[in-house]
């Protein structure tokens, strides 16, 4: 089987618990990985996790219920929702998945409620067709054209298979669009809710309300989320724990891992040696 880590091929061993990256794509990463037992812990995560279950049964909690996804079907796990992973059979599980921004949704929408999949699988054919593309082939590049006609046909078709989700319909989306524009500019240094509530022109907790059903979290966790997206690339690129975990705003290493494990449901030195990138 090959491997392929940040777009470059390597030989895998199906014995061994792996995670690979494909080329980065603007506000997206793309994976595939094999586990052979338990994946991860309890996690949740402010993006979009869409795959498909490539060979085995890959079993996880999600809300009360315990899910089996299945070859053919669509796994879509909702911004913020608390989920674990570990294979459902002794012979592991093999999957492909993107982590999608819930912004480049939002891009399509144009403010409605974020799609909300109950129990976390799709047997919709329509939604398996439109993720398709962006899991079928992970080491090559899409040009921009093919990345929007792609993350398009992926909203209409989460629109679609959730049906209308009742709830809170009224919301300000340039609002909160403004303040996530803020909180993208803040990584490093931070920013108060008066901040937020001064840069959107909006009451805060109208802001607080509005920006969870437009992108799937609070504005401080999306604020977290996006540092941790920084600790990662830095040590994806050798920089140190510590060094990486006060340069993306965290107050010290302990921190960032603390955020690092309920985010992603292992710590940062796992993550890398599965990575194959070691400590």
């Amino acid at each position: 089987m090959d491997k392929y880590s940040n777009g470059e091929a390597h030989l895998a061993h199906s014995e061994r618990d792996w995670v690979v990256r494909a080329k980065p794509l603007p506000q997206m990463e793309r994976i595939e990985a094999f586990f052979h037992g338990h994946g991860f812990e309890m996690h949740r995560h402010d993006t979009y996790a869409i795959g498909h279950t490539l060979s085995g049964v890959q079993s996880f909690q999600y809300g009360k219920e315990r899910v089996n996804n299945l070859p053919g079907q669509t796994m879509v796990l909702h911004p913020d929702e608390p989920h674990d992973g570990h294979a459902g059979t002794e012979d592991g599980f093999r999957y492909r998945m993107f982590y999608l921004e819930p912004a480049m949704i939002q891009d399509v929408l144009g403010g409605k409620p974020l799609p909300f999949i109950k129990g976390g699988v799709s047997s919709d054919p329509r939604l398996f067709k439109a993720t398709q593309g962006l899991l079928q082939d992970l080491h090559t590049t899409l040009d921009p054209l093919e990345l929007d006609d792609a993350v398009f046909d992926i909203a209409m078709a989460l629109q679609d298979a959730a049906g209308v989700r009742k709830g809170r319909q009224s919301v300000d989306y340039a609002a909160a669009e403004r303040a996530r524009e803020l909180l993208m500019a803040s990584l490093e240094q931070g920013v108060s809710l008066d901040q937020l509530e001064q840069a959107s022109d909006t009451d805060r907790w109208r802001l607080s309300r509005d920006f969870r059903v437009l992108f799937g979290t609070s504005p401080h966790r999306y604020l977290t989320l996006r540092r941790l997206d920084l600790v990662r690339h830095s040590i994806s690129l050798g920089v140190s724990l510590s060094d990486a975990s006060v340069m993306a705003g965290f107050s010290d290493q302990s921190h960032m891992t603390r955020h690092f494990v309920k985010t992603y449901g292992y710590p940062p030195g796992r993550w890398l040696k599965m990575l194959g990138t070691g400590m």
